[in-house]
């Protein structure tokens, strides 16, 4: 099996720029061929395999570049800046998006778990991240063959989809980041919860008491955990999920106070000073040159 195989399925599918269905839940194949410069997003828990190109990210300040050599595997929601700045017809960004079915995730962590002890951790492993990369290895591959080739026969698909996609994940689980995906769908995944959670309410005052009650941990123990899982304080994390939601509604056109409420922020004076502050550009400027359409 190769990466080639792969990328040669995604390019009889894919003409030009978009992402496409592949039928399979969950599963989309995509191309960008036109430089796309960095943008607030918000992460859902996700796996990210590029098969050629270059992807670029912006993560509490540092700038990663991420491409073929390892896949991106995103546990839990995660607000991040990213872009294709490099992608040309020439050089496209071409791969494979996987949207991670939490309940059969779930089923298949809780049954490793339960086998031996689970798994251990790799070494050198301290805590478990949000957002990571891991080797795109020989079995990541031949399953993600596997499971792209139901792609068009709709007996296949109905049949054997469920199943080839545990086998997928079986392989994330054995991988590099299979630590973190076990502590964000096992019995330890307060932080992913709570996470969650946030996700969940943007728009009503949430804080970080109602967070740490939600999943029944001390502030200074959420506070911990929360900065090893994501490198960020958990003021600094809302404050940046409600951000970044923020501006992508705010690129979608919707006006800005709107957004601004829509994110849980009641004073407007305080969501542009912190709009600012984050993306260099008061809101309605920033929308000048972002909006899309």
């Amino acid at each position: 099996m190769s990466k080639e195989l792969i990328e040669h399925f995604i390019n009889t599918k894919v003409s030009a720029s978009d992402m496409v269905e592949t039928g399979i839940k969950g599963v989309k194949i995509f191309k960008i061929t036109q430089p796309v410069q960095c943008a607030p997003a918000v992460y859902e828990p996700s796996v990210t395999a590029i098969v050629s190109g270059q992807k670029e990210a912006i993560w509490n300040g540092a700038k990663y570049f991420f491409d073929s050599h390892k896949y991106i595997c995103c546990t839990m929601s995660m607000p991040i800046e990213t872009g294709t700045p490099e992608a040309s017809p020439e050089q496209p960004l071409v791969g494979v998006y996987i949207s991670i079915d939490s309940q059969l995730m779930t089923e298949l962590v809780l049954e490793i778990q339960s086998v031996n002890n689970g798994m251990r951790r790799n070494k050198g492993e301290l805590h478990p991240k949000g957002l990571l990369t891991a080797k795109w290895d020989n079995d990541f591959t031949e399953a993600l063959n596997r499971l792209l080739l139901l792609a068009g026969n709709p007996a296949d698909l109905a049949i054997l989809s469920k199943s080839r996609l545990r086998e997928l994940y079986y392989t994330m689980l054995k991988g590099e980041a299979g630590f973190a995906l076990r502590r964000s769908y096992g019995v330890d995944n307060e932080i992913a919860r709570s996470i969650e959670y946030l996700s969940s309410n943007l728009s009503k005052a949430i804080t970080i008491d109602d967070m740490a009650d939600y999943i029944g941990m001390s502030r200074a123990v959420l506070h911990r955990k929360f900065k090893q899982a994501t490198n960020l304080s958990p003021i600094q994390f809302v404050k940046s999920m409600r951000l970044n939601h923020a501006a992508m509604k705010i690129s979608a056109g919707i006006n800005v106070n709107i957004a601004a409420m829509e994110v849980g922020y009641v004073s407007s004076s305080q969501f542009s000073r912190e709009f600012k502050r984050m993306f260099g550009a008061s809101p309605k400027h920033w929308m000048k040159g972002n909006t899309v359409g």
